[in-house]
């Protein structure tokens, strides 16, 4: 056999080899989609329409956790307490306030991605806990300004337990309160309400019932908030 032929042999083995490969490809993109396409259709169908009162970014429920002045612009944030990009949020927010709390109801929903984050429902739960306990914002701070640190660990109980010890509350009712099916609903109405409205990643921003631009600094914040005071 020549070289020339040689050559050519190859390049045809290499071109059936590439039309191999393509064709598993695709046998093995429908498989996904024959397998995963059902999971993803019980998911969203589970969002919308599973058990429990959701409200809207418009409306506002005894149940949600709000700071900030009652009568002032609504800005509702869906979240994920291991999401980086929440906590990024969380610190421009930190900043903001005392310029915005003035005239803004801060209002969080959780949105914990479990599949993305293993740890954000677990700290969902610690987050409600302490809420019910009185301290729900304080434990959101510490979540966030500490994620780093928590996301990497394997296990997280006892450090989400050493927060409410810091917070000086009674970790006996909270892991309780924790286990209780009500506060669990909470977690699961929220994400509800989330996926109803349009939520798909997190942080996910609503100002005045209206899905906005998640702001990237501080001075956008308080321009998103001054133009709506005014508008």
């Amino acid at each position: 056999m020549s070289k020339r032929d040689e050559q050519k042999k190859i390049r045809e083995q290499k071109q059936r080899d590439a039309e191999q490969r393509t064709a598993r490809q695709k046998l093995l993109a429908k498989i996904a989609m024959f397998v995963l396409g059902p999971l993803v259709v019980v998911a969203v169908l589970y969002g919308m329409l599973g058990q429990g009162q959701v409200y809207s970014p418009v409306e506002i429920a005894e149940a949600d956790h709000t700071r900030g002045n009652p009568e002032g612009v609504k800005l509702v944030v869906y979240a994920d307490f291991q999401c980086p990009a929440c906590a990024n949020e969380h610190q421009l927010l930190s900043q903001a306030w005392n310029a915005i709390s003035d005239k803004t109801q801060l209002v969080f929903r959780h949105y914990p991605l479990s599949g993305t984050h293993p740890h954000a429902w677990e700290a969902a739960t610690f987050a409600e806990a302490a809420g019910r306990q009185g301290k729900f914002w304080e434990m959101y701070d510490l979540l966030y300004v500490n994620q780093a640190y928590w996301s990497a660990l394997s296990e997280v109980t006892a450090e989400f337990e050493g927060y409410l010890t810091q917070l000086e509350l009674d970790v006996e009712q909270a892991r309780q309160d924790i286990r209780s099916d009500d506060l669990l609903q909470k977690i699961r109405n929220d994400q509800r309400s989330g996926t109803r409205s349009g939520v798909r990643s997190t942080p996910t921003l609503f100002l005045e019932g209206r899905m906005v631009p998640t702001p990237t600094t501080t001075l956008q914040i308080l321009e998103m908030i001054n133009e709506a005071v005014t508008s």
